[in-house]
This record gives structure tokens, C-alpha cells and sequence, in this order.
């Protein structure tokens, strides 16, 4: 089995394709798919049942997560699967993938940016700006309050921790500073108006900061619109983080979790603020490292198109 480095089984090696024999990326392959099946056996289940989970559908519903496609192992950008004694590697029926005359298999960079370039160029963007901004921890999650301000009827069918009027109470004492649009665009009429900043879709890019727990959790939506760019590892690796950031968000939100068997993280106290924080940062760091990596994925594609 010929030595490949670490960085090429995640990423690139100085623009040179790597060559993994089949007996490197058939156990890659297989762990890979143990590891996704792992992540989402919880999902299926409750998908064959009929159930629902208000924390973890969110990665299913709002990302249009597919345990399928997530199952699906690519090697990465410049990397080439040579083919084994049955054949070629069983990406070479995927979308994107080449097949040369050896048999190897490889992502077909030119096709994938023919498709995906704008979004490539866009992710680039935007993942390289966050990163260049400090994190902002001062938020204490009141995006998940405010979009639930004055409010009779809420997306989630569970009480409020502390009813309507304290949950009103608790948005009415506290400046909200929400910098990300796509938790923004959710806040109620009343809500709207109490923000500091007024987030779009257009200034993105301007405005989404690395503290932000919807920018950490969006690692897993920029690593799904990379598709075959990203390595598998890194792909899960970005969504095992979304899952553990959304259920922080939902133990700080005014939500009574109690019947799943989550603790609220009281942010309207000081010891919930701390531990908000504490937390925010922690994740914050973590996904700083997931994006720079999936920076380094555009810039690969990018280079080579």
C-alpha cells in the first residue's frame, strides 16, 4: 500500500494528483460509510416510524440533508482512485467523476466548475471573509426569542420555558444583534425592528462572523454545495458539528426541551450567558478549522479551473 499524505486523503497535495491504490480507498470508503450510517441511524428510524425530533430534524428539513448522499464517499479534489481487480472505483457512475484510460477514477474539475462555478466562487467569498473577522459572542442565541416574540403561534409545538410574556420579557430587556439572514429573515413583525442590524441576503458577505452559530452550522451547507469537492471526513466532520451546534441553540432557546431530556442553557441569567458563550466560543474555533479547510477545497477547485 503506497504511502499517501494525510493532507491528499483530505485534501491537496501541491496540485498534484494522488494515486490510491484500491486497497488505501476501499477501507476509507467503508469507514466512511460506517461512520455516516452512524450519524444517521437516529433520522431513519424515526423517518420509518413516522416521528419527529424538534432539535435534530433541523439538519434534515432546513439543509434538505439526505443520509444517501451524506453515505457517499469522495476522496477530494486532485486525488485519483486506481482501479482494483473488479474494476473501477464505484464513483466513476457518479455525477462529476472522470474515468481515465487505466481505470483510475477522478473528479472532473472542469465539469464540476461548468456547473457550480458561481456557487464555488460565491462559497470562496464568503467562507474567506468570515474567517477574516473576530467573533462576536455577545448575541446569547435571542435570535431563536425573537422569533418567537409576541407570537400565539410557534414553529415548534412545545411550551415556552417561561411562558409568552416572560419569553417577550426576556426579548424586551436584551439588544438583539443578529448578523446572519437566514436566522433574521425568521424573526416575527414585532421582532424585526428590535434587531441592531438589518441582515439581507446581499450582504452576506459583509456581515456573517465566525461567532455566529448559524455560520458554524452553514460549514455543513457549504461542504453539501461542494459535493464531490470535499473529502468524506471532512464533509462529516462539518455535519457532526451542525448537530452538536443545534442542539445548543435549542437548549438556549426559549423552548421547554424537558421532554427530550435536555437542559435548558438559561441564557437570561448570567450563569446561562457564561455558558452560552463558553460554548459559542468552543464551536466557534472548531469551525473556524472546518473552514478553513473547506477554503482550502474552493481554492484547489478554483486553481485547477
Amino acid at each position: 500500500m503506497s504511502t499517501v499524505p494525510a493532507s491528499v486523503v483530505g485534501g491537496v497535495d501541491g496540485g498534484r494528483p494522488a494515486s490510491l491504490p484500491a486497497t488505501a480507498w476501499r477501507p476509507l470508503l467503508a469507514g466512511h460509510e460506517r461512520r455516516a450510517d452512524s450519524l444517521t441511524a437516529g433520522h431513519r428510524a424515526r423517518r420509518a416510524a413516522g416521528a419527529r425530533h424538534a432539535i435534530d430534524d433541523f439538519l434534515y428539513d432546513y439543509y434538505g440533508t439526505r443520509p444517501s448522499v451524506l453515505r457517499r464517499w469522495h476522496p477530494g479534489v486532485g486525488v485519483r482512485l486506481e482501479a482494483g481487480s473488479d474494476g473501477p472505483a464505484p464513483q466513476h457512475r457518479w455525477r462529476w467523476y472522470a474515468t481515465d484510460a487505466d481505470g483510475s477514477v477522478r473528479l472532473d474539475v472542469d465539469a464540476f466548475l461548468t456547473d457550480r462555478g458561481d456557487s464555488v466562487r460565491f462559497i470562496h467569498r464568503l467562507l474567506t471573509a468570515i474567517a477574516s473577522r473576530p467573533a462576536f459572542t455577545g448575541c446569547f442565541g435571542l435570535h431563536e426569542w425573537a422569533m418567537v416574540y409576541r407570537q400565539a403561534e410557534h414553529r415548534h409545538p412545545l411550551p415556552l420555558r417561561l411562558g409568552q410574556r416572560g419569553t417577550d420579557a426576556v426579548v424586551e430587556s436584551h439588544q438583539i444583534r443578529c448578523t446572519h439572514f437566514d436566522a433574521y429573515r425568521f424573526f416575527t413583525p414585532d421582532a424585526v425592528e428590535l434587531n441592531h442590524l438589518r441582515p439581507t441576503r446581499a450582504g452576506q458577505v459583509d456581515l456573517d462572523q465566525p461567532g455566529c452559530l448559524h455560520a458554524s452550522m452553514d460549514c455543513h451547507k457549504w461542504a453539501t454545495k461542494l459535493g464531490p469537492a470535499v473529502p468524506g471526513a471532512l464533509a462529516l466532520d462539518c455535519f457532526e458539528l451542525a448537530g452538536e451546534i443545534r442542539l445548543l441553540d435549542m437548549r438556549a432557546s426559549p423552548y421547554d426541551f424537558s421532554s427530550y431530556g435536555e437542559p435548558p442553557v438559561a441564557i437570561e441569567t448570567p450563569e446561562g450567558k457564561a455558558e452560552y458563550v463558553a460554548r459559542q466560543r468552543e464551536f466557534a474555533q472548531r469551525a473556524g478549522r472546518l473552514r478553513a479547510r473547506l477554503i482550502e477545497v474552493c481554492s484547489a477547485l478554483l486553481d485547477r479551473g
